[in-house]
């Protein structure tokens, strides 16, 4: 496949993405391809390790390839984007769980799919130019492919603040959230790279590691723990139009360009999911609750006409004065029943 080039280099398996015109966009046969890889060295001897990189240095992988998603969506046909989504969701769930380290090098942007591919692993590397972010609410879809659980784990209420803005976070900012483990600056990240094909050995990502990065949210978390502990958008809200201070207002105009009813959602997946009850495939679950309606109740398909194909930036919202009922989000998180997302290899 030009899209993707999986092979196996000494002790390593290796999964390279080759779009970079593309900014790595992540398909549905490039997502499948993955997973069938990943399925084949789980029980090959021969391979220590995995790594994900990809080419370009703009991006590992800005997220997923929605044009075809919006093409069969504004034909009425929702079948291929609940299955984008599951056979997706399924593949962060193997690379979570798999059983041998996943090494990923997230240069440039990462984003939305490519957060579900490359910041689920065991070491997710960052460098100079990495820029990560779950911008879904800009879309009408709520941060998904188990950016749910990362926000729901990350200090405070950063979660809600990721969550609903957008916020781009540069490398010491991923490492403070949770969403990377190692600041390697680039200019090592082929020596290192080969070392790992030729021993297979792990440790040597932390003897090529560097100090982090300051982090920008570190020094905001004081104000976004305040703003965002609400128990509902709405609450967000108030407090933010409350406040005086220039945070706050631009935060503010920030919400106002996203879907109401994804950052309503995404609020309300944030709060249920925290708790000892956490797990990865309890996030995956409840994301697709609400991707499995995106196209046909939710603003999913009007997002993306505004912002990616006519560009007009001028998106017609459901909600648009921001006051969300409740109900509409409770039908957006219903359970689905016989379509509900299921974990097995079957």
């Amino acid at each position: 496949m030009s899209d993707i080039d999986i092979r196996t280099t000494g002790r390593a398996g290796r999964i390279t993405l080759t779009r970079p015109r593309a900014l790595n966009a992540l398909s549905y046969e490039m997502c499948m391809a993955i997973d069938t890889a990943l399925r084949n060295w789980r029980e090959d001897d021969e391979v220590d390790l995995i790594i994900l990189d990809a080419e370009g240095e703009k991006a590992f992988c800005a997220g997923g390839d929605i044009a075809e998603l919006y093409a069969t969506g504004t034909k009425r046909d929702f079948g291929y984007g609940q299955k984008f989504w599951r056979d997706e969701y399924r593949l962060n769930a193997q690379i979570f769980e798999y059983p041998k380290p996943v090494i990923s090098f997230l240069q440039g942007f990462t984003m939305g799919g490519g957060v579900g591919i490359g910041c689920h692993g065991s070491h997710r590397i960052v460098g100079e130019s990495s820029k990560i972010a779950m911008p879904e609410c800009s879309i009408g879809l709520v941060p998904d492919v188990g950016g749910s659980l990362m926000l729901a784990l990350a200090p405070g209420r950063l979660g809600e603040y990721l969550g609903t803005t957008g916020y781009r976070m540069g490398p010491g900012d991923a490492i403070y959230s949770g969403f990377a483990d190692f600041f390697i600056p680039q200019e090592h990240w082929p020596e290192l790279i080969d070392l790992l094909e030729a021993s297979g050995q792990t440790e040597l990502i932390e003897e090529h590691s560097a100090p982090a990065p300051d982090s920008p949210l570190s020094n905001m978390q004081q104000d976004i723990d305040k703003f965002f502990g609400g128990e509902s958008l709405s609450d967000i809200l108030n407090s933010l139009r409350n406040a005086d201070k220039e945070f706050s207002t631009k935060i503010l105009d920030k919400l106002h360009r996203n879907s109401p009813i994804a950052m309503a959602c995404a609020v309300e997946m944030l709060h249920r999911l925290r708790g000892a009850g956490l797990t990865l495939q309890k996030a995956l679950d409840l994301e697709y609750r609400f991707t499995f309606r995106a196209m046909e109740h939710g603003d999913f398909l009007e997002g993306i006409r505004a912002l990616i194909i006519d560009k007009d930036g001028n998106p017609n919202w459901q909600y648009a004065d921001l006051d969300v009922p409740a109900v509409a989000i409770s039908k957006m998180l219903q359970p689905l029943g016989a379509d509900a997302l299921s974990f097995s290899e079957e």
